[in-house]
């Protein structure tokens, strides 16, 4: 018996410990889901109905804190990734997740916060967490660059500056209440810049001679031809890359 006493002691306060660590950390989700980092730690503690004390000795910041609270979406927008690199019509596929990670982050402060901060190198959501989305996602896009789907010259660095404007925009129309534009306009519109197409608009290099002539794919200075009919590309790659564009486009 004073065995089970003593089990009983050490157990009681550990069962408490995580309880409490659950209420802080469901109250921290909706907390910064509505509000994003600006939440105070005192309010959170109070949608937990514990003290201040408390919400410090499970979590010694508020980023340690916040950093719990989004982590779980994060990884789960990674195991979906990873679920649907193998699947048929790579290019669907890819923008279908784009747009229902949009969609899903737009209703979340937290989130929305998360990745713009992570865009610029301010915040990491766990140790390997937000190198594992990359990673994932950067598989998507790999995959849809090889099936023709996505414009070639997309990098990551390109990918992550368009989500964290997207999540920005739809964010602001929804705030905004207009009814003028449907809901997902700005990640329509993201998906259609992110296609590939047969011809891209490519900003003029600064000092572009008036009458130099210029590779019609990747936008490279062309040697000006002595005889015959002047170059229309810069070598063989771009010419097959304009080919394979020209028989997408006359496809049914």
């Amino acid at each position: 018996m004073p065995d089970g006493g003593v089990a009983r002691e050490v157990t009681a306060p550990r069962a408490d410990a995580r309880r409490n660590r659950a209420l802080v950390l469901q109250a921290a989700r909706f907390a910064f889901e509505e509000q994003g980092l600006g939440v105070p730690l005192g309010e959170i503690a109070r949608r937990a109905g514990v003290g201040a004390g408390t919400v410090y000795r499970h979590f010694p910041s508020k980023e340690a804190l916040f950093r719990a609270a989004v982590v779980e979406r994060i990884e789960l927008f990674t195991d979906t990734a990873r679920d649907l690199v193998d699947a048929e019509d790579p290019g669907a596929v890819f923008f279908r997740f784009l747009a229902s990670v949009v969609r899903l982050t737009s209703r979340n402060k937290a989130l929305c916060d998360a990745l713009e901060a992570a865009g610029a190198g301010r915040f990491t959501p766990s140790p390997g967490a937000g190198q594992d989305f990359d990673e994932a996602l950067e598989a998507l896009l790999t995959r849809a660059q090889q099936a023709g789907a996505v414009r070639q010259d997309v990098g990551m660095a390109d990918l992550r500056a368009l989500l964290v404007g997207c999540l920005s925009m739809e964010r602001a129309r929804a705030a905004g209440g207009s009814q003028a534009e449907a809901p997902g306009r700005m990640t329509a519109l993201m998906c259609d810049a992110l296609r590939a197409t047969p011809t891209v608009t490519k900003l003029p290099p600064e000092g572009e001679k008036r009458n130099e002539s210029r590779c019609e794919v990747c936008g490279a200075a062309l040697a000006v031809a002595r005889t015959g009919r002047p170059a229309r590309y810069c070598g063989g790659a771009c010419r097959q890359k304009a080919h394979r564009a020209r028989g997408r486009t006359r496809r049914p």
